[in-house]
């Protein structure tokens, strides 16, 4: 979607990807909601469906289809290169926090919610029953066995995980946000989130999120002596913030809710941010870009 306006003036472009069980068709109508009503440009990538094949799933088939679509529309239309953002929730979260850190030069910041860090991590907390659920059996339909099988399949489980990438990300803003029920009521538990936000506080040198701290908001859903930054209120993300903590230009924020994502709090965040961007052109740059 191009707003009228960008025919004339450089425009953000917001970049929303789908989540783990749908494709591109899939209705996001409050997040294009968000980006119309601030004239950018919305794009909604086709980037191998649902994660149930190989080339799916973080692949880096995948992740080049997302580049591919953003060099296109670079390309094509005038967009605002300092205003790329990139955004999530669930799988898409996950492919928001994959993306930023195997290529963080191409974005302006990132928003990122409920997604997952580790899957390695996911298909345990899929399997505790004894019973691989239904995103255990996509897990290995995906990467092709469980976490151990191989070598190979070891490989494919890391380059997929945004762990083992996000400590390249340098100065990339980047919002993560999941409700502290989520893996409860929803299918992915907090951890994923908070150690995702480990990594990138680590690596920049700032003070990560203790384990007890994230063993007390899972099994308390609050945490007993919080910080001043985690009473803070959010009037525009309109829950109790039960944590909230700072890494730089990065943040994690652990709310009153559950599986979901809320695309008010998440675009707002995004619109503060602008940071130059690289694009790895393929498609020939527009005549005014040259």
């Amino acid at each position: 979607m191009v707003p009228e306006s960008a025919a004339t003036k450089p425009a953000p472009l917001l970049v929303f990807l789908h989540s783990w069980s749908t494709d591109y068709t899939e209705d996001y109508s409050e997040w294009v909601d968000e980006a119309v009503k601030r004239d950018w440009i919305y794009l909604q990538p086709n980037f191998r469906g649902p994660n149930k094949r190989p080339e799916a799933c973080g692949s880096k088939l995948a992740r080049q289809d997302i580049l591919d679509a953003i060099d296109h529309i670079m390309a094509t239309r005038k967009v605002d290169a300092s205003r790329v953002y990139l955004a999530g929730v669930s799988g898409g979260g996950h492919m928001s926090l994959l993306m930023a850190g195997h290529h963080p030069g191409r974005f302006s910041a990132v928003s990122a919610w409920v997604g997952l860090g580790d899957i390695g991590e996911w298909y345990r907390f899929q399997t505790r029953s004894g019973v691989p659920s239904r995103y255990a059996k996509m897990i290995v339909a995906s990467l092709g066995g469980a976490p151990g099988a191989s070598k190979e399949i070891d490989a494919r489980y890391r380059d997929r995980s945004p762990v083992f990438h996000l400590h390249r990300i340098g100065d990339l803003p980047i919002d993560l946000s999941a409700g502290v029920r989520d893996g409860k009521e929803g299918e992915v538990p907090i951890h994923q989130t908070l150690d995702a936000f480990n990594v990138i506080a680590k690596a920049g040198n700032h003070e990560t999120i203790a384990p007890a701290e994230i063993d007390e908001l899972w099994t308390a859903e609050r945490l007993s002596k919080p910080r001043e930054s985690d009473t803070v209120e959010d009037s525009v993300l309109g829950r109790e913030i039960l944590l909230r903590r700072i890494a730089g230009p990065s943040r994690v924020t652990i709310f009153d809710g559950a599986h979901e994502g809320l695309a008010a709090p998440a675009v707002a965040w995004l619109e503060k941010h602008r940071r130059a961007t690289t694009p790895d052109r393929r498609f020939p740059a527009r005549e005014s870009e040259k």
